[in-house]
């Protein structure tokens, strides 16, 4: 079984979630404002599910399906967000994800964590591509992806039923040969 890295970024560390990170994964993610920006996080959110999607994290990442990361304050040690790559190796490309909990919204984190995440899917996985989406209702997602580097590249009018309303994904996408040319 490989070993999950760990990252640094100025601000924060993106090591592999622990079973003990599950409290504050359900505190932090069972915001209903996450829950509401996201594709795959439920409301309410159940203290077993954090413990349940934790568990599946070695498994995924050892069959290079996904991989997660805890997103942690350096100074601090706490635990504020995650992100991570879904990902497609057959076609060398993979979908960002990525939450921050509500008291830490506006910092940066999202922004700083992503683009870590991304480097580590072009330098160390070696993927081709990297795409995100969002709802069009979440523009701060839509101002990481920008930061970031990612490309506009359309936008699935009402694709994803959410809360019984129908809603917009907005898709961006980095190929690794923008990400050389605009980190570089």
């Amino acid at each position: 079984m490989k070993e999950q890295p760990t990252l640094q970024t100025r601000r924060l560390t993106l090591r592999p979630f622990t079973l003990t990170d599950a409290p504050l994964v359900q505190q932090l993610a069972g915001a209903r404002e996450i829950a509401a920006m996201t594709l795959s996080i439920p409301h309410p959110y159940e203290a077993e599910m954090a413990e349940e999607w934790i568990k599946t994290h070695p498994a995924s990442f050892d069959k290079g399906i996904s991989v997660n990361f805890a997103i942690v304050l350096r100074e601090s040690g706490v635990l504020c967000g995650s992100t991570g790559l879904g990902i497609d190796a057959e076609n060398a490309n993979a979908e960002l994800g990525y939450w921050i909990g509500l008291p830490y919204w506006g910092k940066g984190y999202g922004t700083e964590a992503a683009q870590a995440a991304v480097q580590y899917g072009f330098e160390v996985i070696g993927l081709h591509r990297i795409q995100a989406s969002h709802f069009s209702h979440n523009p701060a997602s839509a101002r990481v992806m920008q930061k970031i580097g990612m490309s506009y590249e359309g936008c699935r009018r009402q694709h994803i039923l959410k809360w019984g309303k129908f809603e917009d994904l907005e898709l961006y996408g980095i190929l690794q040969s923008d990400w050389k040319l605009y980190f570089s």
